[in-house]
């Protein structure tokens, strides 16, 4: 059965609102996942179903809009597709958790980083349907503004290559 991860966007950091991990679960278990595990309280969650990509999204958007009152959006990837993102990391520079994959819905447009403010020396890369962004002093205080980040949600390396490390166990039978 296939392993899915589950990035929920605006969970739990502002925005559309808070939702315990432990709810998290329980809702994919109610969609009948399996193997159900959640990764800190940022919204990630690994699960395998039977179910193909498009009717899990819309399954797990529909429940959890049933339950916090609107969709926060549910990004999903593969243990293949975030090995992928792990391995294409730039800036072998940057320290993990400087540096931030925000994950869309769809690749950018090619001209997505033409609007692009990085006054305090942030990087910026685009890879497929992934925007790495290095923070060389962090994102907390950063003026950074690029609209092609709207629809997506962001992990830094340290949480993405964990979830994939959790993804490859699970789909190796090791967990």
């Amino acid at each position: 059965m296939p392993v899915y991860v589950a990035l929920l966007r605006a969970v739990n950091v502002g925005g559309t609102g808070t939702l315990p991990m432990a709810e998290l679960k329980a809702v994919c278990e109610r969609l009948g996942f399996a193997d159900v595990k959640t990764y800190i309280q940022s919204g990630n969650v690994l699960f395998r179903s039977e179910l193909s990509e498009t009717d899990v999204q819309a399954g797990l958007e529909s429940a959890l809009a049933e339950r916090m009152g609107k969709a926060p959006g549910v990004l999903l990837r593969s243990r293949r597709e975030l090995d992928a993102v792990v391995s294409k990391a730039p800036f072998p520079h940057a320290k993990p958790n400087f540096l931030l994959v925000t994950f869309l819905p769809e690749p950018p447009a090619a001209d997505a980083l033409e609007k692009l403010v990085a006054p305090d020396g942030e990087e910026v890369q685009v890879r497929g349907r992934e925007i790495y962004i290095h923070y060389p002093d962090g994102s907390g205080r950063s003026k950074l503004k690029l609209p092609a980040l709207k629809p997506g949600t962001a992990r830094n390396l340290n949480t993405v290559r964990k979830l994939a490390e959790m993804a490859a166990a699970m789909e190796d039978g090791q967990a």
